[in-house]
C-alpha cells in the first residue's frame, strides 16, 4: 500500500525503499538511556571487566539501539527477498518505533508462502544470534573485550528479536503463521480473528509488565501491538468483503467527465454540480486524467476562464467494470488518490468510484454474509 506518513526515505533494498519513521526517532534516546541504566549488568552477563569498555555508558546505549534497528532491517530485508523471489510485491520497508514492516502489495494467497514469508525473518534474526554468538565464545581469553561485549550484545537482541516474532499473535510474524496454519480449516476471516484475538492477550500482558516493571518502552510495544493486532482484523474483513464485489455493482454512474478542452471554470461548476472533490477528466470518452477542487483554488478566480483543464489535470487511477472493489482500493491507496475512474469493455468512461461507494459496498457485501451464514446455520438445525 501507500507508503506511511511521518516516514523519511534513507535508502533502497533490490529497488524497494527503505524508510525511518519518525517515532524511531523518539526511542532511539529512551532505548539508549535503558541500555546505559543496565551497563554493569550487561557487561557482567558478557563476562567482560566493565572497566576495560571506554567510552561512557549512554554512548554505548546509543549505540545498542542503532545495532537492534539495523538487526531489526536485516529481519525485514529477509521478509522482502523472500517476497521478491516467490513474485511478491513490495512497496516498502518501515523501520518504526517497535520494530519494521515490510509493506506488501498484496499478502500471498496460499497459506503454506504466508507461513514461509512470515518464518524467514525470525529464522534471519535467530540466525544471526548463533552467528554473534560464536564470535563472542571465540573471543574469550583474546582480550578483545569491547568487540567481545558488542557481539554479545547483539547477539541477545537478535536472539530476543527473532522469539519475540515468533510469538503466535498479530502483528507479530507468528501471528501470520498461526493464521496460515488455520486458515485452512477456519477460513481466511476467522484464522485472522483467532490471531488477532491472541495478539490483544499479548497486548495486555505487554501493558500489565510495563506498569509492574515501571518500563515505558513494554507500555509502548503494548499498544502497538493492541494497533497492530486490531489493523490486521480489519484489513483482512474488508478484502474478504470487497473480493466478493465487483466494481460495477459500486461505482457511482457517470458517462461524461470534464472534457480536456474545457477551461478550469468549467471545471469548477462541474465540480460543484456534482458536490465531489475530483472528477475524471476525458478525452473523446476516455478518461486521461482528473481535476480537483485543490486544483480550482490553487487559481485566482480571474484566471480560471482563460487556464485549461489539460494543463491542471492531475494524473488519473483506472479501474475495470469486471474488476473487484478490493483492487480498485489497493490502486487508489498506492495512487493515493481519493476516486478512480471506471471505463466499459472499449476504454470508455461508465463511472467513478470513491471511498463512501467502496464503504457501502463493502457493508452490503458484509449483510449478505452474514444472511448467508445465518441461513446456512439455520438449515443445518433444521430437523430433518
Amino acid at each position: 500500500m501507500q507508503a506511511r506518513p511521518g516516514a523519511l526515505q534513507v535508502g533502497s533494498f533490490r529497488g524497494v525503499p527503505i524508510r525511518v519513521h519518525f517515532t524511531l526517532l523518539l526511542v532511539l534516546p529512551l532505548l539508549a538511556f535503558s541500555f546505559g541504566a543496565a551497563f554493569q549488568q550487561a557487561a557482567s552477563a558478557a563476562e567482560v571487566p566493565p572497566e576495560t569498555l571506554g567510552g561512557h555508558p549512554l554512548l554505548w546505549g546509543l549505540g545498542v539501539a542503532v545495532g537492534l534497528f539495523v538487526s531489526v532491517l536485516l529481519h525485514e530485508m529477509a521478509h522482502t527477498l523472500y517476497a521478491l523471489r516467490h513474485g511478491g510485491e513490495v512497496h516498502g520497508i518501515t523501520l518504526m518505533i517497535v520494530g519494521g514492516v515490510s509493506e506488501l502489495a498484496e499478502t500471498p494467497k496460499r497459506p503454506r508462502d504466508e507461513a514461509l514469508m512470515a518464518l524467514v525473518g525470525p529464522l534471519t534474526s535467530l540466525g544471526l544470534a548463533v552467528v554473534l554468538g560464536l564470535m563472542t565464545w571465540l573471543m574469550h581469553g583474546l582480550g578483545a573485550f569491547q568487540w567481545q561485549f558488542a557481539c554479545f550484545t547483539l547477539a541477545m537482541l537478535n536472539l530476543v528479536l527473532g522469539l519475540f516474532n515468533l510469538l503466535p499473535a498479530f502483528p507479530m510474524d507468528g501471528g501470520r503463521i498461526v493464521r496460515a496454519a488455520l486458515t485452512p480449516r477456519l477460513g481466511v476471516v476467522k484464522a485472522t480473528r483467532v490471531a488477532a484475538g491472541l495478539g490483544r492477550v499479548f497486548a495486555v500482558l505487554f501493558g500489565v509488565w510495563g506498569v509492574v516493571s515501571f518500563n515505558p518502552f513494554t507500555l509502548v510495544i503494548a499498544f502497538f501491538v493492541l494497533m497492530g493486532a486490531e489493523a490486521e482484523s480489519k484489513q483482512v474483513r474488508m478484502r474478504v468483503a470487497l473480493e466478493r464485489v465487483k466494481v460495477e455493482a459500486m461505482m457511482t454512474p457517470r458517462v461524461v467527465g470534464v472534457d480536456l478542452d474545457l477551461s478550469m471554470l468549467d471545471a469548477q461548476w462541474a465540480l460543484r454540480r456534482e458536490r465531489v472533490a475530483a472528477l475524471p477528466v476525458t478525452n473523446a470518452g476516455r478518461p486521461v486524467g482528473r481535476v480537483t477542487w485543490a486544483a480550482v483554488q490553487a487559481l485566482p478566480e480571474p484566471e480560471r476562464g482563460g487556464r485549461m483543464v489539460r494543463d491542471a489535470m492531475e494524473d488519473g487511477v483506472v479501474v475495470a467494470l469486471h474488476e473487484d472493489g478490493w483492487t480498485a482500493l489497493r490502486r487508489m491507496a498506492e495512487a493515493r488518490v481519493p476516486l478512480v475512474a471506471v471505463v466499459d469493455e472499449e476504454g470508455l468512461l461508465a463511472g467513478t468510484l470513491d471511498w463512501n461507494d467502496l464503504q457501502r459496498g463493502m457493508n452490503r457485501a458484509e449483510q449478505e454474509a452474514e444472511r448467508d451464514g445465518t441461513r446456512a446455520g439455520w438449515q443445518r438445525e433444521r430437523p430433518a
